[in-house]
């Protein structure tokens, strides 16, 4: 396959029910969640949590392409694989799906980038009503949130409790804290 010059334009935004959110691009090296930036700000006010930690997820999740293409080629090679700019799981999703009446399906999430970020804030949402309100002061409010979307509601609760995490879940915070500043940055630009 070809690769792209890298003077290749952005693509155009997509208008979905959700906002306007361009297509990932095809190089898998192009991807910037910054470019997100409105549609995070957007999000995590209908869901009432945090632009930054949405915005530091995303960040987190940019590990894979995420161009449509690319997605349903992966899943072809990983059945079980994540879909849309979070990587969010089948099992995730319809649990979302569910709690909110969603109508969308989780195939939904690679072709709209508005729709998946919304998906991962109304997750954070629910992970954040889940979580109680006393936790080991080891981790931020929103550390054990992005733990929890990592690493699932329950491991959370266990770190919130003051079970030590394991090397991947510390590997994720490492990289969540290591983001953080980007983050807010790229939402100060959206501003």
């Amino acid at each position: 396959m070809a690769e792209l010059p890298p003077s290749a334009p952005k693509q155009e935004p997509v208008n979905t029910e959700h906002g306007d959110a361009p297509t990932p691009p095809l190089r898998p090296a192009a991807y910037e969640p910054a470019d997100y930036a409105e549609c995070v700000v957007r999000s995590a006010a209908e869901a009432e949590v945090s632009p930054v930690l949405v915005m530091t997820v995303l960040h987190n999740e940019a590990y894979k392409p995420h161009h449509p293409l690319w997605e349903r080629l992966w899943q072809w090679w990983k059945p079980g694989a994540s879909f849309g700019v979070a990587n969010m799981h089948s099992a995730t999703f319809e649990e979302v799906r569910r709690r909110h009446g969603l109508s969308q399906r989780w195939q939904d999430l690679r072709d709209d980038p508005a729709f998946a970020i919304r998906a991962a804030a109304l997750h954070l949402r629910d992970l954040d009503r889940s979580l109680p309100e006393r936790h080991v002061r080891r981790y931020t409010r929103d550390e054990l949130l992005a733990l929890g979307y990592n690493a699932g509601e329950r491991n959370m609760r266990a770190f919130a409790r003051g079970v030590p995490a394991g090397p991947m879940a510390r590997s994720y915070l490492r990289r969540y804290r290591a983001y953080r500043s980007r983050a807010e940055s790229a939402l100060q630009k959206a501003r």
